[in-house]
């Protein structure tokens, strides 16, 4: 797992990485764009909307959902990070906090249309992710979207594939979501779906019941 001072020096080039990995259909940004654009627009169709985003890193997808006239809460354990972002969206309340720690106490009695993390929550144990996606919904409205978009795959067969095939590529330091285990884990609390967008990457969309 990379630290705070990982992610510090990594924020100027993030954007150029991403694009690199997934122009050549590679391992853990083949679908990106994809994802991306799904998560953009799916909360765009409801703007505006009050959208709390976890691990924003470059706002590369939150500074757009701010332009759009959406209301924008953050958190970002990076403090380069934060700078960057604040820079694209001087209105915007952005926290610096290390998910990993659970949620902060700012955001006790929230409610947000939207909650949105792309290619951050891997860093959660697996033991983590369930406790911590109920936690989310508690600040859900009645009809509000989690949108998870990440490095994840419908089931433990697809995971266990797909890390065969990258071998030593592999980043045995992030804990990949399988959605058929969150979906065990969570089924009697919400309602979840999956949204394949390549190999090795997807939307995991839940909803409280209605």
């Amino acid at each position: 797992m990379l630290n705070n001072h990982g992610f510090d020096l990594w924020s100027e080039s993030y954007d150029h990485s991403v694009k690199q990995a997934e122009s050549a259909n590679q391992y853990p940004f083949a679908g990106y764009t994809a994802l991306m654009n799904t998560a953009y627009g799916t909360i765009m169709h409801a703007a505006p909307a009050k959208v709390l985003d976890l691990g924003f890193g470059t706002a590369l997808l939150t500074a757009k959902l701010y332009a759009g006239g959406n209301t924008i809460t953050g958190l970002d354990f990076s403090a380069k990070m934060l700078k960057i972002a604040a820079a694209k969206m001087p209105e915007a309340e952005l926290l610096q906090w290390d998910f990993t720690r659970g949620l902060p106490p700012a955001l006790d009695g929230r409610r947000f249309d939207f909650i949105v993390s792309t290619y951050a929550l891997h860093h959660l144990t697996d033991d983590a992710k369930s406790g911590f996606v109920a936690a989310l919904l508690d600040l859900l409205e009645p009809s509000g979207t989690l949108l998870i978009g990440d490095v994840c795959f419908p089931t433990r067969e697809a995971h266990d594939g797909c890390k065969a095939t990258c071998g030593e590529g592999w980043d045995e330091s992030e804990h990949y979501f399988v959605f058929d285990a969150l979906q065990e884990a969570l089924a009697h609390r919400c309602r979840l779906a999956f949204h394949a967008f390549s190999f090795c990457a997807g939307i995991i969309e839940i909803r409280k019941p209605s």
